[in-house]
């Protein structure tokens, strides 16, 4: 799920006439100040960061001048919570409370339909509430062809002991609430607490929404750079993994950067698992080693070779890994040579400075792991590469090994270069690389291994040389499923006349 910031949230609140305080986002204590002046009075400046327990942190501030909140913003601008920088603050009015409710809307797996939540006594977890005060908390599952009714919406109220012109103003809050879930394709839209001010106004004083991933791109104008649910802003390198994965639909590839800022020596792991269960075995199997993980990977659902490639030269922009484990279920449906090639391509680029130990189970192994082992002479770092017979431990187990008795080079060597092609021919695929086949060294070779070696078939020889034996059209529309057969076996098997392009916009 992508989770909006506070301000975020409320401005969609605000937009379906749920009061919120007066105030807004401020990125700079001048901006506070200026908003201050504009509230009047006392205001609450709030680091925007999805974490609980702000205040104790000291990234909420209640102040009474314009000045104080300037002075507030700049104490929580550039805070560091949870390893990350605090770019945004809220500045709001402050409100007199006479009283506290919580409403929530929440997509319910069991039910397979939206719930609405309301309690009472708001200002703590609804959990816990629901667990101290059972009597204070109701819910109903909502029929999602009729939404929720104004009727069911007062009687909840009414479950609970409210009645009068609290109940009808909290039952109008609770179909605004479903409304704005409704029409943004929430997961989950909380409010907690809504205040009542001595004066029987109703506010939202803090929200909660988070977006179903699958709905983010119907909604450009909420700006969600990821459509998944972190604790913290996104890394740069998760931004550059999400522009990947989230236009190409063959397989999967997940990217979390687990820890930043470390330096060789320290244990950390790049990690590339395929599929949840195996990964999470693979993972405990290196964690029970004594090592850390930088990240975790998932290419999995039988992703293309060039999926798995760029993956790969993610987790080796995280500087300062000491060892490279990939490994995931045993019994993988997906072609691991499409697998094992992104690999090669991606260890002989880069290239490899790390030992790396690879279990690549599944269909076709044996051709993986022969894939592998005969790149190993051009890549530096040493690799041993397993099937499914081998255990994760066991494989866990070598990598440590090879970590142990490994010196890392002092000077980064030279990745793999391609000579300017004499006559080339080239095409560009689905997720905008190019093949380039260099004609003139093609004329030379001898095994032709590029149109054998074709997953999809698209190449034939005309004369002595390979071109596409469908429009270009046809192969950047999906024909070319980026294999990488054309470059990998033509550099170990033929004349070394293909070079795939395949750009990581952002990692360069």
């Amino acid at each position: 799920m992508a989770r909006l910031h506070e301000y975020q949230g409320k401005s969609l609140l605000k937009e379906a006439k749920i009061p919120i305080p007066k105030g807004g986002p401020a990125r700079s204590p001048e901006e506070a100040k200026a908003l201050a002046e504009e509230i009047g009075g006392a205001v609450v400046v709030k680091a925007q960061a999805w974490v609980t327990g702000r205040a104790e942190l000291g990234a909420i501030r209640f102040v009474d001048t314009p000045a104080a909140a300037a002075a507030a913003a700049s104490a929580i601008l550039g805070m560091q919570i949870k390893g990350y920088l605090v770019d945004t603050v809220m500045v709001e009015g402050t409100l007199d409370i006479k009283r506290e409710f919580y409403a929530g809307v929440i997509i319910d797996d069991q039910s397979q339909a939206p719930v609405i939540i309301f309690s009472r006594i708001g200002g703590s977890g609804i959990e816990e509430i629901a667990k101290k005060y059972p009597d204070a908390v109701v819910r109903l599952v909502i029929d999602i062809q009729r939404g929720l009714q104004d009727h069911q919406a007062r009687d909840l109220i009414r479950q609970v002991g409210l009645h009068g012109k609290l109940q009808l103003s909290l039952g109008n809050l609770l179909t605004r609430l479903y409304g704005v879930a409704r029409r943004y394709d929430a997961r989950a839209a909380e409010i907690n607490p809504i205040v009542l001010t001595p004066e029987g106004k109703l506010y939202a004083a803090d929200c909660r929404i988070t977006i179903d991933d699958y709905a983010v791109y119907r909604h450009p104008e909420l700006g969600i750079e990821i459509a998944r649910e972190f604790d913290r802003p996104p890394t740069e390198l998760e931004k550059i993994a999400w522009q990947v994965e989230k236009n190409d639909y063959r397989g999967t590839f997940y990217f979390i950067q687990l820890e930043r800022g470390f330096s060789p020596g320290e244990g950390m792991i790049g990690f590339h698992g395929a599929g949840g269960g195996g990964s999470m075995m693979s993972m405990d199997a290196i964690l029970n080693r004594g090592y850390k993980l930088a990240n975790f990977v998932d290419t999995s659902g039988n992703p293309p070779a060039s999926k798995v490639y760029r993956a790969a030269r993610i987790i080796l922009a995280q500087g300062g890994i000491d060892g490279y484990f990939a490994s995931g279920s045993g019994v993988a449906s997906q072609e691991q040579f499409h697998s094992a090639r992104g690999l090669v391509k991606a260890f002989m680029e880069q290239p490899l400075t790390v030992p790396a130990v690879i279990r690549l189970g599944g269909n076709a192994e044996e051709r993986a792991i022969a894939i592998m082992e005969r790149a190993q002479a051009d890549i530096p770092a040493p690799i041993e590469s397993y099937g499914k017979d081998e255990s994760p431990e066991f494989c866990a187990e070598r990598l440590d090994t090879l970590i142990q008795n490994y010196r890392r080079p002092t000077m980064k060597p030279a990745g793999k270069v391609h000579p300017e092609p004499q006559d080339p021919y080239t095409f560009e695929t689905v997720t905008n690389g190019t093949v380039i086949l260099d004609h003139a060294a093609c004329l030379d070779c001898e095994t032709k291994i590029c149109i054998d070696t074709c997953v999809p078939g698209i190449l034939s020889l005309e004369g002595e040389v390979p071109m596409l034996n469908i429009t270009h059209e046809e192969a950047k529309r999906g024909g070319c499923i980026e294999c990488l057969a054309c470059e990998i076996e033509c550099y170990f098997e033929g004349n070394r006349g293909g070079h795939i392009i395949l750009p990581i916009p952002g990692l360069e």
